[in-house]
């Protein structure tokens, strides 16, 4: 099976589970989830479903403890919806920690850039009426002749 058909097969599986989760699911445990990849087998048979969940560590246990409890309904959701499946592929269900690593990221780079250093859209704009010099300047005009040095 080609990675393309798993790819999109993962995309619109994907987009059913975001909208299960949305529509179908009552469980109070689930809280803010937001479904980040979804990679699919080559066989098409299961499917590691990578969710994020906003808040913290208890919080995201709590989600995905849910999101376990309810694979089944997920799964038979699935089924009915994707008749271009032969089968309705087993989910496994895990945090995707990159976005949480992202934020550590930039936390840590705000630590790190000295704060004495100040955007460049706050310094202000050189003269636009002169024009650059030196081998950076202006290309010469194009056709035509080129003004020569009189002698």
């Amino acid at each position: 099976m080609s990675g393309h058909r798993t790819d999109k097969v993962g995309a619109q599986v994907r987009a059913e589970i975001m909208d299960i989760i949305q529509r179908d699911l009552k469980d109070p445990r689930i809280g803010f989830v937001s479904i980040t990849t979804v990679r699919m087998s080559p066989d098409l048979r299961s499917a590691r479903v990578r969710v994020s969940v906003l808040g913290d560590t208890s919080q995201q246990r709590d989600s995905l403890s849910g999101l376990r409890s309810a694979t089944g309904v997920i799964r038979h959701q699935l089924g009915r919806r994707l008749q271009n499946l032969k089968f309705s592929p087993e989910l496994r269900f895990e945090i995707d920690p990159s976005i949480e690593y992202s934020v550590h990221i930039s936390k840590r780079l705000r630590e790190i850039l000295p704060e004495s250093a100040e955007p460049a859209e706050q310094h202000p704009m050189k003269e636009a009426s002169s024009p650059p010099t030196g081998p950076g300047g202006p290309p010469p005009p194009r056709g035509g002749r080129r003004e020569e040095d009189p002698e």
